[in-house]
C-alpha cells in the first residue's frame, strides 16, 4: 500500500484528471491534515479526526483549483460555498481528495477500483443496469454520485440512484434523466469522462 501523500500516485491521479477535465484545473490533496481556514472550522465542531482530515484536505485540493487562497465555508445545505461566478466539486478515495472548479456544471467522484459490493446493487442500479460485473457496477455508482454532484448547485434537490441511467462508452458515460427534476426533463443526459488507473476509478463532468 502506498504511503499517504505517494508522489508517484499524486502523479498517477493528477494523470487520470488531465484526461477525465481536458482544459479545467484539478486540484489534488493528501488526506493527512491540512490546515482549515478559520471560517472553515465551524462546520467541524465535534468532527471525528478522520472526517476532519477528509474535509480539510478536500478544501486544501479546491484551493489549489481555484488558484486562489480563500476560504471555502459550508453553506446551510452543507455543501462548499464557492466564490461568486465559480462552480466546484470535491471528493475523495483512499487517503487523497480531488476537486475541479469551472464555470458551467462540473461534477467529480473518485472511487477504489474495487467491485460494487452486492448488498447495495439493488439500491444504486435500475433494472437495466443489474447485469453489469462488479468492477462495471462500481463505474456506474461513481458515474451516479457526479452527476448528483453536477446538478445539485443548479437544483438544490436530494433524491436517490434510481434518477439516473448511466450509458458507458469508451472513456465517456451519459448519466440520463429518468424524470423531470428542476430545469432537467426526463430524457436528457449529463455527459461525462472517466478513467481507470492507479487503483482508483475516477469520473468527471465538466
Amino acid at each position: 500500500m502506498s504511503a499517504p501523500g505517494d508522489p508517484f500516485l499524486r502523479r498517477q491521479l493528477l494523470g487520470l484528471a488531465a484526461s477525465v477535465f481536458p482544459g479545467l484545473p484539478v486540484g489534488i490533496a493528501p488526506v493527512d491534515g491540512v490546515s482549515l481556514k478559520p471560517e472553515e472550522e465551524a462546520a467541524l465542531s465535534g468532527a471525528v479526526p478522520a472526517r476532519r482530515a477528509e474535509f480539510s484536505a478536500g478544501r486544501a485540493a479546491a484551493r489549489t483549483a481555484l488558484g486562489r487562497d480563500v476560504a471555502l465555508p459550508m453553506g446551510p445545505d452543507r455543501a462548499p460555498v464557492w466564490p461568486p461566478g465559480v462552480r466546484g466539486s470535491i471528493t475523495h478515495a483512499g487517503g487523497w481528495a480531488l476537486a475541479v472548479t469551472g464555470p458551467g456544471l462540473v461534477g467529480i467522484d473518485l472511487e477504489l477500483d474495487q467491485d460494487l459490493p452486492e448488498e447495495v446493487r439493488e439500491t444504486v442500479l435500475l433494472p437495466g443496469e443489474r447485469g453489469a460485473d462488479g468492477r462495471t457496477a462500481r463505474l456506474i455508482f461513481s458515474a451516479k454520485e457526479c452527476a448528483y454532484k453536477a446538478q445539485y448547485p443548479v437544483t438544490k434537490q436530494l433524491f436517490g440512484f434510481e434518477t439516473f441511467a448511466v450509458e458507458l462508452g469508451e472513456g465517456v458515460f451519459r448519466a440520463v434523466w429518468q424524470r423531470d427534476v428542476g430545469p432537467f426533463r426526463a430524457g436528457q443526459a449529463l455527459e461525462g469522462r472517466f478513467a481507470i488507473g492507479a487503483g482508483f476509478i475516477l469520473t468527471g463532468i465538466g
